[in-house]
């Protein structure tokens, strides 16, 4: 036999080999796999599949048609518990067979999930009851099974309901994931977010979140990166009428509706440090904002103290830094009724543009800088307004000022805010107001100087609001000077805090003084 037949068939026998190798790993590797998978599976929840794909030149694994359901099911026939899921398929790509073949786990280099319908049925109205439940009872038990560095999720949906009203919780439609360099230790599991990561993208087409009982949250889009995050389309609407929320109300309450077109977070950076969250952004940016906040005063009067911004800023238990903050092209409505027979008195915003720089939590800081926040709009629709408020986060005296400069107000336009709140409408015409205010969260102190023509004053009869009282209407004209006569009349005043109002009810008890000193 000469040297060439010999080599010809050595090389003939490895290649049988190899591929007698191949199929014996194969035959083996679809024999194992379920086992890991389904026999050996430690998680609570049963994974089947339909079809089982396994090429060991590529080092891919694929599994078609899959189903998550829980081993034990509640013991109401009627009642789902936990995590029900169908997936399209399943893509494990660059498996390590050592890990297969001894270890009873899949270590690879990537996922890919394709159209993954997942729903959980709780028993309670949180989407997440205890963070450190996420590392314990999600992530370790499948960490088990497989260990990955980068997971990709394509064109998924989520839904958590809550199983007393079956209504979700959260709502998730097209989803789409990716997370890189994926670590998972013993020490990471018992975090908040039990893994590492070098970075992520989300995109998803829409989301609903329930917040609590007396809002739930809509998203048209979200883009979310280790970087940035964008939201388009955002709402936060009540769940209730306005009848509904008061008569649930023990005390006086806020009742937001908040819309926006767009927000937009930049240079994002977030996490947890021993235990606490931390968040710092270079911009906030949030566009078209529509808020309207109503308030009812038929329940009783909430008499709990109400700190001001710096104070809620300085006893932030965790580190929260936004450089800049803006909000543009927006309105804000502030509606106050005393009954729901008069209807509310109304305060527009319109055209309402905020900067708003160095906002920080006091969290383990010694020194920094002022908070400032420039305002311009139009109040009621018409006056021009500007406004600069400043404020030191770790001053413990709550110590601000503002100053303010309101334009061409026609004070008929007021009506719709004291005709129905306090039976008073009046014309005339505010040619500027200038005011400055100084104050703590004890008193104030501020100067101020207006111009005004043509003021008349028209009260009307409490049980008859469309009926006017002629008698103290010309009593109180009498005594109101209804002109300034071309003349800037300067004036100063002081103002005790009610420490169970707001920061804004101290700010228009001010403008209430100076006009009052101006005026009568």
């Amino acid at each position: 036999m000469t040297i060439i037949k010999k080599i010809v068939i050595v090389i003939f026998g490895l290649i049988i080999l190899i591929i007698t190798l191949n199929y014996g790993l194969i035959f083996w590797l679809k024999k194992q796999v379920p086992k890991i998978i389904a026999e050996k599976n430690p998680t609570s929840y049963a994974i089947t599949y339909s079809d089982l794909q396994i090429n060991l030149l590529s080092k891919n694994i694929k599994a078609s048609r899959l189903t998550i359901s829980p081993k034990r099911r509640s013991q109401d026939s009627l009642k789902k518990i936990g995590i029900y899921a169908k997936i399209g398929s399943v893509e494990i790509n660059e498996f390590k067979i050592w890990d297969v073949l001894f270890n009873n786990r899949i270590k690879a280099r990537s996922i890919i999930i394709a159209t993954p319908e997942v729903i959980l049925y709780k028993k309670t109205q949180h989407a997440i009851n205890n963070s450190k439940s996420l590392g314990t009872e999600v992530v370790k038990p499948f960490e088990e099974i497989i260990m990955v560095s980068n997971i990709a999720l394509n064109k998924g949906s989520l839904k958590i309901i809550y199983t007393k009203t079956n209504k979700p919780i959260l709502s998730v439609v097209n989803l789409n994931l990716n997370i890189d360099g994926i670590v998972i230790t013993d020490n990471l599991l018992q975090k908040k977010i039990p893994f590492s990561y070098q970075g992520y993208t989300i995109k998803t087409d829409s989301i609903y979140y329930r917040v609590n009982d007396n809002y739930h949250l809509k998203v048209q889009n979200f883009q979310a990166t280790t970087k940035s995050l964008i939201v388009k389309k955002f709402e936060l609407l009540p769940e209730y009428s306005r009848r509904e929320f008061v008569k649930k109300l023990d005390q006086e309450k806020d009742l937001f509706t908040l819309k926006s077109e767009f927000i937009k977070i930049n240079t994002i950076n977030w996490g947890f440090k021993d235990d606490k969250i931390f968040f710092n952004a270079n911009s906030v940016a949030i566009d078209q904002l529509s808020a309207n906040i109503y308030r009812n005063k038929l329940p009783a009067d909430n008499l709990s103290r109400k700190p001001f911004y710096s104070k809620l800023l300085r006893d932030l238990q965790f580190p929260l830094k936004v450089d800049t903050l803006a909000i543009r092209n927006s309105i804000l409505v502030y509606e106050e009724e005393i009954n729901f027979h008069k209807g509310p008195g109304i305060l527009t915003f319109n055209n309402f543009n905020l900067k708003a720089t160095h906002i920080q939590s006091g969290y383990q800081q010694k020194k920094l800088a002022d908070v400032s926040i420039d305002i311009r709009c139009k109040f009621m629709k018409k006056s021009p307004f500007k406004l600069n408020w400043r404020f030191n986060v770790l001053d413990k005296q709550d110590r601000f000022t503002v100053h303010g400069i309101v334009s061409n107000l026609n004070t008929e336009d007021l009506s719709q805010f004291t005709k129905p709140y306090i039976n008073v409408t009046t014309i005339g015409t505010f040619d500027e107001l200038k005011f400055t205010i100084k104050g703590n969260n004890l008193n104030s102190y501020e100067n101020a100087s207006l111009q005004y023509h043509g003021l008349k004053v028209t009260l009307y009869r409490k049980g008859a609001p469309e009926k006017k009282n002629k008698l103290k209407s010309a009593l109180v004209n009498l005594i109101v000077k209804n002109d300034s006569k071309g003349k800037i009349i300067h004036t100063e005043a002081n103002v005790e805090r009610i420490p169970e109002k707001s920061f804004f009810n101290f700010l228009w008890l001010n403008i209430a003084a100076i006009l009052k000193q101006i005026l009568i």
